[in-house]
């Protein structure tokens, strides 16, 4: 039996893709699944196994790349810059405004938490950049952390 949540969390993307003028096709839509059935961030190489393994189909790493490309721009998906991985957006269903995500990774097990960084802090950033003339091209914040299990192992 299909998990629920998942039902949710796909009708909401399907949304937020109709919003946008996208279609959330059959592939884009399990490539999301992929990323949502998933406990840590995955490359597209990963996601093309695994696709691989639970539909029975093969998908070209490109395919892949631009599928999490436009998955990315809606955000359905976060790509964390530092490791080169994708994730599902844990704010999908949410019906609030996003704010700017910042991503606690692990170093130890890979393990991902997505939190919300205040605008403010964000404000207070692009003033120090600016000042220092730079301008801020991406405020996506990644964090290298240990999570509780793996700082403080039983």
């Amino acid at each position: 039996m299909p998990n629920p949540s998942l039902a949710v969390t796909f009708a909401k993307a399907e949304q937020i893709c109709r919003n946008n003028g996208v279609k959330l096709t059959t592939k884009r839509k399990n490539v999301l699944g992929v990323l949502l059935n998933s406990s840590k961030p995955l490359s597209a190489y990963e996601i093309v196994d695994l696709y691989r393994t639970a539909h029975q189909e093969s998908l070209a790493p490109m395919s892949v790349y631009r599928m999490l490309d436009i998955l990315n721009e809606l955000p359905l998906v976060h790509k964390l810059s530092s490791e080169n991985k994708y994730l599902a957006c844990s704010h999908i269903t949410c019906d609030h405004e996003h704010q700017v995500p910042q991503f606690l990774i692990c170093k130890s097990c890979g393990k991902v938490a997505e939190k919300a960084i205040q605008a403010s802090v964000i404000e207070a950033l692009k003033e120090s950049i600016n000042q220092a003339d730079f301008q801020l091209l991406n405020s996506q914040i990644e964090l290298q952390c240990l999570c509780n299990e793996c700082a403080n192992p039983s």
